[in-house]
């Protein structure tokens, strides 16, 4: 009998979790049994993840670096990641633009309904915690992303996932210094930085065995502590102008895989789908770091050397799900509330958001803080901020599952166009958890 594939496994968890979750949302006791029974499974699986996160993209970028025998190639790399990413980033929030003022879905929100979101979330502390970290980021210098890249302190960038740029940074750093003491020098370095790739890769097949549990676990959570079923009706045009501009990225997505790399666009979709799972799971592209990494290394063949700068960078810096939404979001706001905007701040918009996906960090809610930042730059009233937050706060989460796809897909779209132009696209060469059991036994 065959095999169930993994993204099977992992999509049949997500249905049975949701399932179960409108189960438990009819009696009263549901909420609290998956909350204390349910719940910390999906948690512990995520904390799994993001336990293995840092290794791997210090082992992983330190190899590729040490790997390259050229400083020349890594800039080579470096320069077209980064133009790529800025490039995507601006067609996404194009695309949002574009859809939010053709279909105008704040024009559809009544006065009734602006008032009792407002009345339901505006005093929330999640939107007001939102307010207070983009007023904080606001005031920072204009060259502060720079400063908040270089750790002072490596050990203890290494201690938290939100320092993943300052990772990133010092393992540079590193690996280029190994590159200039010469090969015979680096190799003891390397050997270690190899072998403990090796281990946390290996980890991430472990952890994966319980991706589909964990899933369950995971959505159950989501929809038990899910918010007013009317609110979210209210808001299902606006959901929909987000949701279709992301699917929109995703064709955009598959169409350069197919022109540039020569790829089957859906070949390319099934091979990352357990990572767009779990994106849509955890609304983290951070905790899905490691598995975006095997999957595009083993399954679709871009070569380390790529792909551990690519995919660590890309899921800190590339948010094009995010910047989509801000743009939308953005527009929205401004029509239910009546605030004009012109094509300069439109334009506004697109250059914000751009910037702003630069320095938001890879986990849930951080798109919201971004959309403050984006509302301040055209001129938004402050006092109304509160109440624009509030009315897309309803939907805010299950809009986060689905951007966080578009992130993931994003960052392994580019890290294949990236391979493709330096010759680094080659067979994917699959390992499964158990491949040295024998030897162990």
């Amino acid at each position: 009998m065959r095999k169930l594939e993994l993204h099977w496994k992992i999509l049949i968890g997500m249905v049975l979790g949701i399932v179960f979750g409108f189960v438990m949302t009819q009696v009263d006791w549901g909420k609290g049994f998956v909350s204390d029974w349910i719940q910390p499974f999906g948690t512990i699986f995520v904390k799994l993840l993001k336990l293995i996160a840092i290794p791997l993209i210090i082992a992983s970028l330190v190899k590729g670096i040490s790997d390259l025998k050229d400083i020349s190639k890594f800039r080579n790399i470096g320069l077209r990641t980064i133009g790529i990413y800025i490039l995507t980033t601006v067609v996404a929030i194009s695309i949002g633009l574009l859809l939010v003022n053709a279909l105008q879905p704040g024009n559809g929100i009544s006065e009734e309904t602006v008032t009792k979101l407002t009345e339901t979330y505006a005093t929330d502390s999640g939107v007001t915690s939102k307010i207070a970290e983009a007023t904080r980021q606001k005031d920072s210098g204009p060259l502060q992303f720079l400063e908040d890249m270089v750790p002072d302190n490596a050990l203890k960038a290494m201690s938290d996932n939100g320092l993943m740029l300052q990772v990133i940074f010092f393992t540079i750093f590193l690996g280029i210094s190994m590159l200039l003491i010469g090969e015979e020098r680096a190799k003891p370095l390397k050997d270690f930085f190899d072998a403990l790739n090796d281990v946390v890769l290996k980890m991430v097949d472990l952890i994966m065995l319980s991706a589909p549990y964990a899933v369950f676990a995971l959505l159950a959570g989501v929809v038990v502590s899910s918010s007013d079923p009317d609110l979210l009706f209210a808001l299902l045009k606006y959901a929909g102008v987000v949701v279709g501009g992301l699917f929109l990225m995703i064709v955009f997505y598959s169409v350069v895989v197919s022109v540039y790399t020569k790829k089957n666009p859906f070949w390319f979709l099934k091979e990352m789908s357990p990572a767009q799972l779990l994106a849509f799971s955890t609304s983290s592209s951070a905790a899905t770091l490691p598995v975006t990494m095997e999957r595009v290394e083993e399954h679709i063949g871009v070569d380390k050397e790529v792909s551990s700068f690519v995919l660590p960078v890309g899921a800190t810096i590339n948010m094009d799900g995010t910047s989509l939404y801000q743009g939308v979001a953005a527009v929205f706001i401004s029509q239910a509330l009546g605030f004009d905007l012109t094509f300069a701040d439109q334009l506004t918009i697109v250059l914000t958001a751009l910037l702003a996906s630069i320095g938001s960090a890879a986990v849930p809610g951080a798109g919201m803080v971004m959309l403050v930042i984006v509302l301040e730059s055209i001129g938004f009233p402050p006092d109304k901020l509160a109440i624009g937050l509030a009315l897309i706060f309803a939907v805010d989460r299950p809009l986060d599952m689905c951007r966080t796809i578009v992130n993931v897909t994003g960052d392994a779209m580019v890290s294949m166009v990236v391979a493709k132009s330096v010759g680094k696209l080659g067979k994917p060469n699959i390992k499964e958890w158990d491949d040295h059991l024998d030897e162990v036994k």
